[in-house]
């Protein structure tokens, strides 16, 4: 099954054509469970739209979404190159990939990100991903989770963003887990515009 299905939209934001094939790659690689389970199982972190099944589907296209809107502000957007904007909104697409891991595990891993950017790193140049943009992805999804880089439940210390690519990401990241937005979905997953 093609999983790229899920992301149509948000694949055509990506302007670069080998990018935007690279992309589908890597989705398509992810695991079942991504489209499947919510993105947060207690609510705690996550709107209402992202929970229940295919929650974690709508948070992730909730954060490509911010990306996308807050990049055409030309005061936000000109700061970033057509390639930079492409790699980022990439970065969003699968920063949740390994949520529970490469096998779906009961509970959220807290070292995603630490995960997923070394799936990237492993598989990215297979999708077709040059090596310098293989580095921009893992970067940016490794920090995702911005200034919360420990937990009490793992002895991993999760990167913190430097740059502003990768503070970026985590600002989007951190947009689509906040209940005061309230986003809707079609019966597709779509957000309805």
């Amino acid at each position: 099954m093609e999983k790229s299905k899920y992301f149509l939209k948000e694949l055509n934001y990506i302007k670069d054509d080998d990018l935007r094939k690279a992309a589908g790659c890597l989705i398509d690689a992810l695991p079942d469970y991504f489209f499947e389970v919510p993105a947060s199982s207690t609510g705690k972190y996550h709107p209402k739209y992202a929970l229940g099944d295919g929650g974690l589907l709508r948070h992730t296209k909730a954060a490509v979404r911010f990306a996308y809107e807050l990049l055409q502000d030309p005061a936000i957007g000109d700061k970033y190159s057509a390639m930079e904007k492409d790699l980022m909104i990439i970065a969003l697409m699968v920063h949740d990939g390994l949520k529970h891991g490469e096998e779906k595990s009961q509970y959220v891993r807290f070292e995603h990100p630490i995960m997923i950017a070394k799936f990237i790193g492993e598989q990215g140049a297979s999708f077709g991903f040059k090596e310098q943009n293989i580095s921009f992805l893992k970067a940016a999804v490794a920090s995702h989770m911005g200034p919360w880089t420990t937990n009490s439940y793992s002895d991993t210390v999760l990167p913190a963003p430097k740059t502003k690519y990768e503070n970026f990401v985590h600002m989007c990241d951190y947009l689509a887990s906040r209940k005061c937005f309230l986003l809707e979905f079609d019966k597709d997953n779509n957000i309805i515009d």
